[in-house]
């Protein structure tokens, strides 16, 4: 894989200079390797990628607990079906639901009727997940996926019947994605990046795991901490941090720099 550090806005006065991390595949690479190494896509063609915080479920860790059981339990009635990109059916009435769900929890117009067909019609989806109630036939709900082999599974947007809250269909849907692909003896379901409280739910599954800069992290306690320090402003570096690096590193670097799977062999022309 291919480095480039994109500079953002430099801080001189805390001597902070940051650059937004991509990955960019090389020959004999597939994305999977790509997001193992911590990154997801920023772009829908899956020919670059950016490092973030993001949460994925090791899946050969993970059983159902007992509020995964509740979850899927308010499901009930409700069948589940992964359908490949080709065979399915991106009607007019579909784009009119997606386009009313997106206005409502993004906002008006933040995914423009252009956007989310380019999003119907680009590799970063190779399946649907699709939730259909099982007595009326009606459909609540669909997630988007990128599905290699038994690698990965990507769950990316996701679209449902808002007015079946009190069944937490937004929540059953990921419930049962993680279910279903466990079932299937996938290793891992990617669930997109957490930077806040809200984004907790994605890691209420046994197997949760985050990617922290250098590793895949399943000490909770330490996302919470960096939730909490993102709150802040002026922390410096993670890594200059030395309650961070004693609480969960041991204050030894040494060990941090041994965990990382990025290793750098400059060129000569450099």
């Amino acid at each position: 894989m291919k480095l480039l550090f994109s500079e953002q806005n430099s801080d001189y006065e805390t001597y902070q200079f940051p650059y937004a991390i991509w990955a960019m595949r090389e020959e004999g690479e597939t994305p999977a390797d790509i997001f193992n190494a911590g990154f997801l896509p920023s772009s829908r063609h899956l020919d670059r990628f950016y490092l973030c915080r993001q949460v994925r479920v090791n899946l050969e860790r993970f059983k159902p607990s007992s509020e995964n059981r509740r979850i899927l339990r308010k499901g009930e009635g409700i069948k589940v079906e992964v359908m490949p990109r080709e065979k399915f059916d991106y009607t007019p009435e579909r784009r009119q639901f997606f386009k009313a769900y997106a206005d409502v929890k993004f906002g008006s117009d933040v995914m423009t009727y252009e956007r989310l067909d380019s999003l119907f019609n680009t590799p970063v989806i190779s399946h649907l997940l699709v939730f259909t109630e099982t007595e009326t036939g009606r459909e609540l709900g669909v997630a988007t996926l990128y599905i290699e082999g038994s690698a990965l599974v990507f769950y990316y947007y996701a679209f449902y019947d808002l007015n079946y809250s009190n069944r937490n269909l937004g929540m059953f849907m990921m419930t049962a994605a993680a279910a279903e692909f466990a079932a299937r003896s996938v290793k891992h379901l990617y669930l997109g990046t957490c930077y806040s409280e809200n984004a907790l739910y994605k890691t209420q599954f046994l197997g949760a795991e985050f990617f922290n800069g250098f590793r895949w992290s399943d000490d909770l306690n330490e996302l919470k901490f960096l939730i909490e320090r993102d709150k802040k402003k002026g922390g410096g570096h993670l890594l200059e941090n030395l309650e961070y690096r004693k609480q969960f590193y041991a204050d030894d670097l040494a060990k941090i720099a041994g965990a990382s799977a990025f290793s750098v062999k400059l060129k000569d022309s450099l």
